[in-house]
């Protein structure tokens, strides 16, 4: 009898310990995991970030395809999506520069282009100056074909994005 309950409370107290060590290793990993994360995304910070120091004015410009003959609705729904996209890639990336852009009014711009090759070309434009963008892919439920390119974000400072933007016209 006196084994037992010597035998029961062995067993109970290395079960406590093996589940503390596994509990604490698993913490640590998780700590080690979240430093290594938050050092890669200072690493990948973006340039733009760099900008937000020493430029005053930024704004958001949204390019819509018009060959794509989207409802208005639509146009809306493609422009938040793209807007939120690149907000959650500057929101990780470049926090500084989507402040200045807040701090600025949040100013956004919505223009038109003809097609996808030209939508792709001034992605490719953007990215050469630095730029962040983010293109929206629509799914192809209601109005158009899935997998269309529909709406481009760009952000940074005004006078960049305008050398990018600055021949398109106004939805």
């Amino acid at each position: 009898m006196d084994l037992s309950w010597i035998s029961a409370f062995f067993i109970g107290a290395c079960c406590l310990a093996l589940g503390y060590l596994i509990a604490t290793r698993r913490t640590t990993r998780f700590i080690v995991s979240a430093t290594e994360n938050a050092a890669a995304a200072v690493a990948e910070s973006l340039e733009i970030e760099k900008l937000a120091d020493i430029v005053e004015d930024f704004k958001m410009v949204l390019v819509v395809r018009s060959d794509l003959k989207m409802g208005k609705g639509k146009i809306g729904a493609q422009c938040s999506h793209a807007t939120l996209g690149l907000y959650r890639r500057l929101f990780r990336k470049a926090p500084k520069a989507l402040n200045r852009w807040e701090m600025c009014g949040q100013v956004k711009v919505v223009l038109k282009i003809e097609s996808e090759e030209e939508l792709l070309v001034l992605q490719k434009r953007a990215k050469s100056l630095k730029l962040p963008t983010h293109v929206t892919v629509d799914a192809g439920r209601t109005q158009i074909a899935p997998n269309s390119r529909t709406v481009m974000a760009i952000l940074g400072p005004a006078e960049v994005v305008d050398d990018v933007t600055g021949g398109l016209k106004l939805l």
